[in-house]
């Protein structure tokens, strides 16, 4: 049954719009300083759609990848170096539990059937490939961290190209976005930059790669 079709009342429907609440409130806080509340909100959005992929009997690779993200939303919203390198592991799983998930639900004749995929993952590779020469060195003792990071949201990203329809695609390349101007705001730009423009991009563009690739794997084309 399509997740929209529930009750407004329903745990399904429920649970998609408290998680929506949530990255509302959230994307009012992205300047503000680390606080409890402001980490319930950031960690919140995100879990409640593994509630929701829970509630619809969705793939538990899913639900897991979306709690190892949530996870590294609770860590990123902190100051603090460790706390970025635990959020930085726990969305590396939650990589990789994606990418378990597209390799097991997509399929080569997708690619095969739309020569456009193998454009798109051709540009995700040189795009990864150029940020990696301005990251990586930037980096400093956190380069091979990032660079174990790049090769990871890169598969991520490929891997979502054997998916059906577009939802799942879109949701990666957006996640990718996201990550990319969130390192270029950590290691390569000045911190007087209109950081408000890019803290709203990084969270909006974020939220919505969840969400497309959970809405999408939930209800398939």
């Amino acid at each position: 049954m399509p997740i929209f079709e529930y009750a407004i009342d329903s745990p399904q429907l429920g649970s998609l719009i408290f998680s929506a609440v949530a990255a509302f409130l959230y994307f009012f806080m992205v300047e503000k300083p680390p606080s409890a509340r402001r980490t319930g909100a950031k960690t919140l959005a995100v879990a409640l759609l593994a509630v929701l992929s829970v509630v619809v009997s969705g793939p538990w690779l899913l639900t897991a990848a979306l709690l190892f993200c949530a996870a590294g939303d609770a860590f990123l919203a902190q100051d603090d170096e460790r706390a970025f390198l635990a959020g930085l592991a726990a969305f590396l799983i939650g990589h990789v539990l994606y990418i378990v998930l597209f390799l097991g639900l997509g399929s080569n004749e997708t690619v095969v059937q739309q020569p456009l995929r193998i454009v798109i993952g051709a540009a995700v590779v040189l795009f990864a490939m150029a940020a990696a020469r301005r990251l990586i060195p930037a980096a400093g003792q956190l380069g091979p961290a990032v660079a174990a990071y790049i090769a990871v949201i890169v598969a991520m990203g490929l891997s979502a190209l054997l998916m059906p329809g577009w939802g799942v695609v879109a949701g990666a390349l957006l996640f990718m976005a996201s990550d990319t101007v969130l390192a270029a705001q950590k290691f390569l730009l000045p911190p007087e930059d209109a950081p408000h423009l890019r803290a709203r991009f990084v969270w909006v563009s974020y939220y919505f790669a969840q969400v497309l690739i959970t809405l999408s794997v939930l209800q398939p084309a």
